[in-house]
């Protein structure tokens, strides 16, 4: 049923999208549309049967399957080539002439175009992976500090006592051996007493010289090669975990995006470092999340020296199974300890494209997905409970200091641009322009039994009562979701028109915000 449903919608807008498009080159075309419309119909109804036949036959609408950017790309164009080709040989053989060649290709092109928009919106939201983030209110932050003020560096001059009196000779001067003395000192202060006979130093950058390993679990495993370099991290740490005890560590580097910057920019003289480094920035960083071009970038790279952010170098660790330990700076590197307590998440099916997807409590309960724009560095998700452990909220919940937020999200944020794609929401169905806040499942647990049972009789909305009243607190939010079904209940339409106009003054011209 919901196959047959799909086809039937992309169907109805692909004749909706072949019938405005020749509606356009007849009104562009520098002549009487009175002549062109009525002369053009018989051209218009023998395409638009091409069309859909072969639309249908050729898989274009994939048996309500979704595709990938690439194979809907060439599904739609070469079915519409062909279409255009089947209709132009009907009208020859029919002796249907007098037809603008100008109207007839420029229906077919035009047409393509809006079909290609249409089907990469529909991939991305198809596509866009689930991650229950908070409110944007959550990760705000007034003053961003630098990498380096957060974290800190390693005393790299001198052994601190305790890793001075409990680790082995041994394990000391292989560290000195590999990455010389100030390096080693500092990892020596990082690792302090745990290291011992069953900890294991290792410089690679593949998986399998870690399966390699003689022994099956070790107490300590430390990498020196900087995980930029190894080209299937994620699984590389998966062997890594496997090859530790519970409640064991593991300490690895990266050089962040932030360090990688500084680095080229003091690299070049002035001017050239940073038209290198805009180059370096769109092969790098932009290649690889359109998908178009993301094989430019693995070609050029061959998945090795890659752009990490510290908050995806922490959320890797943890979704491998570590628990954040400790994190210092050592000559340029970041330095990362991670303790096991448990194993690997699975990372099947992760994707992180513009979108993502919000699972939030619907209409009747549902859950849904709601789109909003990516703000955050990927596996971001990974480690709220690192923020929150290491960062204060400052009054209303907000999140001081959150680098997990990236240059561009912090901006779309304020103007309110990562909200935009919950109008796709709003053409699905599931969602309205104004109507109470779509919760995730844990803070929808949090309401009163009466309102919850209120609410979810009602489609979720973009903006929420929220920006009307302005409550301060969990329960003036009730009482202000309450008063708005109330009236909601009585005159629907009054009600969302006075609440838009409303919030829409607060947001703009009294700079409301949601906690």
């Amino acid at each position: 049923m919901q196959k047959r449903s799909f086809r039937v919608l992309t169907v109805l807008m692909d004749i909706i999208i072949l019938a405005v498009s020749f509606l356009v080159m007849v009104w562009i075309k520098p002549a009487s549309k009175s002549h062109y419309l009525p002369t053009h119909m018989d051209f218009f109804i023998i395409l638009a049967a091409m069309w859909i036949i072969v639309s249908l036959a050729g898989g274009k609408m994939h048996r309500g399957k979704v595709t990938n950017l690439r194979s809907m790309f060439t599904r739609t164009i070469v079915t519409n080539l062909v279409s255009i080709s089947i209709a132009a040989l009907l009208i020859i053989a029919l002796r249907l002439g007098g037809h603008s060649r100008f109207i007839m290709f420029g229906t077919v092109a035009l047409a393509t175009v809006f079909e290609l928009i249409m089907g990469t919106i529909f991939v991305a939201m198809q596509k866009a992976s689930i991650q229950d983030y908070q409110p944007r209110s959550d990760y705000e932050t007034i003053k961003k500090l630098t990498e380096e003020e957060m974290v800190g560096e390693t005393d790299t001059k001198k052994v601190c006592d305790e890793a001075y009196r409990s680790v082995n000779e041994d394990i000391r001067h292989a560290l000195i051996q590999e990455c010389g003395e100030d390096i080693s000192t500092g990892i020596l202060n990082i690792a302090k007493g745990k290291l011992n006979g069953k900890s294991r130093i290792v410089s690679t950058t593949t998986k399998f010289n870690i399966a390699s390993l003689p022994d099956n679990k070790y107490s300590y495993i430390i990498n020196l090669k900087r995980i930029n370099d190894i080209k299937d991290l994620d699984h590389f740490l998966d062997a890594v975990n496997s090859k530790l005890d519970h409640a064991s560590h593991f300490m690895c580097c990266v050089e962040t995006k932030n360090l990688r910057k500084r680095r080229l920019l003091k690299k070049y003289p002035p001017l050239l470092n940073y038209i290198y480094y805009t180059g370096d920035f769109l092969v790098k960083r932009v290649f690889p999340k359109i998908r178009l071009t993301k094989w430019i970038y693995l070609s050029l790279t061959k998945g090795r020296n890659v752009v990490m952010s510290r908050a995806e170098a922490l959320g890797r660790m943890v979704r491998a199974g570590f628990t954040i330990s400790e994190e210092s700076f050592i000559n340029g590197y970041l330095y990362i300890e991670g303790r096991k307590n448990g194993n690997p998440l699975d990372i099947y099916g992760k994707s992180y494209g513009l979108l993502i997807a919000l699972p939030r409590v619907g209409r009747d309960g549902k859950m849904i997905k709601v789109y909003k724009l990516r703000t955050m560095h990927p596996y971001s998700e990974y480690i709220q409970d690192y923020v929150y452990e290491i960062h204060k909220l400052e009054s209303g919940g907000k999140f001081k200091n959150d680098f997990r937020i990236t240059s561009w999200g912090a901006f779309s944020r304020k103007v309110w641009l990562d909200e935009l794609p919950m109008l796709l929401n709003c053409f699905k169905g599931n969602m309205k322009l104004v109507g109470v806040r779509p919760l995730s499942r844990q803070y929808f647990d949090l309401y009163n039994k009466d309102i919850k049972e209120k609410r979810i009789k009602y489609k979720p909305g973009l903006i929420p009562p929220f920006y009307f009243d302005m409550p301060a607190n969990l329960e003036e939010i009730q009482e202000s979701e309450k008063r708005y079904l109330d009236a909601y209940d009585k005159h629907p339409v009054r009600t969302d028109v006075r609440y838009f106009f409303r919030s829409m003054v607060n947001i703009v011209f009294r700079k409301a915000r949601s906690n």
